[in-house]
């Protein structure tokens, strides 16, 4: 047995990788047992990279690592696990609460006084702990009684604690390109914990395989799985046997998540950017994930107004047009009229003008006093009112056109704001799409 980083004996991987059971998934057979084995995430493992130098036998901090589903979270903490030579306590969050967290924590820190031994205490899916459960890892993280390793698909800034996310490093893992996901099954099909070259696959298949994993190793590894056992042992699988396997790809996409937000944030700015192709594609893929039509349908709304404004007011009657033929057809009908208005937002001028002079008008409104409506803008609707110089001064524009440049209609701190350009040319406004 040879000595792990902190000195120790280094235990036997199976008590990190699960052994050699034929029967188990053929993700869990095929997890990596030593960084060569690992795919992927080269910012992380190549070379001179941070896990890189802890696996080869410098010290490390508490991690995080966050990254999607399927990107090898598990995998790399078994890895340092398994170097490390420190008791292994796997832990998830989704089936253990505060007092589990306790027993643990008083596990460790006996070990620590007894023998000077550290535990390596991984969390799957810490994100799922509230923040009492969070806080109960923070004095013995600082003490040293553990080393804490936490797996998140979502993102730490607002699913940890800032106090504890002041002590620990984040690692951001990648989804797998697709030629690393081509290699990771290319691999399944010839190694013994895999098919032990029972099954062959076309490039083709594997590439569709690839493609249809959204970069999930995991995912990619039960479609081979699936493809697999629809031809008989021996037999080639192929691009049909996959599409049969998969029968529908479901995108990555999480309505409540992170995702969601970047794929909003992915449509807007195509829109803004007169993207039509790059727009109509994040709108299709928002729609094929089950996406909420009127949530689509109020985003755009939304834009018509923002990017696009008085550039083409017709737009935001485009969105609302959009909107009501949704709200009567549902889906999948009313994909149509939701893509009509995507691809004309996309292709109309832009104009902030807006949006720029909303935001302006705001800061005034929250910075300055409420100062008293002028009297000559206020409404006379009685003698007392009039009395009181109610209207006085008031100059009517359709009959006096001076009016429009000498009769001050804002307050009087706020005596010549501007929050527009020259009528007709407010800020941003006319610029012409790139590909109209």
């Amino acid at each position: 047995m040879t000595g792990g980083l902190f000195g120790e004996p280094e235990p036997q991987l199976e008590s990190f990788f699960g052994g050699d059971d034929p029967n188990a998934p053929l993700a869990d057979r095929m997890r990596p047992r030593t960084l060569d084995e690992f795919v992927g995430q080269a910012q992380l493992v190549a070379e001179g990279k941070l896990l890189r130098r802890v696996l080869d036998g410098e010290h490390i901090q508490s991690l995080i690592l966050w990254g999607p589903p399927g990107t090898g979270k598990t995998t790399l903490a078994r890895l340092v696990a398994a170097k490390s030579g420190m008791r292994f306590v796997p832990f998830s969050a989704v089936l253990s609460g505060i007092k589990e967290i306790r027993g643990v924590m008083a596990d460790a820190e006996a070990a620590r006084r007894r023998d000077g031994s550290r535990t390596l205490l991984f969390v799957d899916e810490i994100h799922r702990f509230n923040k009492a459960q969070q806080d109960a890892f923070l004095p013995h993280v600082e003490r040293g009684d553990i080393l804490l390793i936490g797996a998140t698909t979502e993102n730490p800034s607002f699913e940890v604690n800032g106090a504890l996310l002041s002590r620990v490093r984040v690692l951001v893992l990648e989804p797998l390109a697709v030629p690393d996901l081509v290699s990771l099954l290319r691999h399944a099909l010839e190694s013994e914990r895999g098919f032990g070259g029972s099954h062959s696959a076309s490039d083709a298949a594997l590439q569709r395989i690839a493609h249809a994993s959204d970069g999930d190793a995991r995912r990619a590894l039960v479609a081979l799985e699936t493809a697999a056992a629809i031809v008989e042992a021996g037999g080639e699988i192929r691009p049909e046997d996959v599409a049969e396997a998969l029968q529908r790809k479901l995108a990555l996409y999480d309505k409540s998540g992170e995702e969601h937000y970047n794929l909003v944030s992915a449509l807007h700015k195509s829109i803004r950017n007169s993207d039509a192709d790059a727009a109509l594609y994040w709108l299709t893929r928002m729609m094929e994930s089950g996406e909420d039509g009127m949530y689509l349908a109020r985003r755009l709304i939304r834009m018509a107004s923002e990017d696009i404004g008085l550039a083409d007011p017709f737009a935001l009657r485009i969105a609302l047009d959009a909107a009501d033929a949704f709200h009567r057809l549902g889906y999948p009908e009313g994909k149509l009229a939701l893509v009509q208005a995507a691809v004309y937002l996309a292709r109309a001028q832009k104009s902030n003008a807006l949006y720029v002079a909303l935001d302006r008008a705001q800061r005034d409104v929250q910075e300055t006093s409420a100062e008293p409506v002028p009297l000559h803008l206020r409404n006379a609707s009685t003698g007392l009112m009039r009395e009181v110089g109610y209207g006085r001064g008031y100059r009517y524009a359709h009959d006096d056109p001076g009016a429009v440049d000498e009769m001050q209609c804002m307050p009087p701190s706020l005596a010549g704001r501007k929050y527009f350009g020259k009528p007709g040319t407010p800020r941003g406004e006319g610029r012409k799409p790139s590909n109209s």
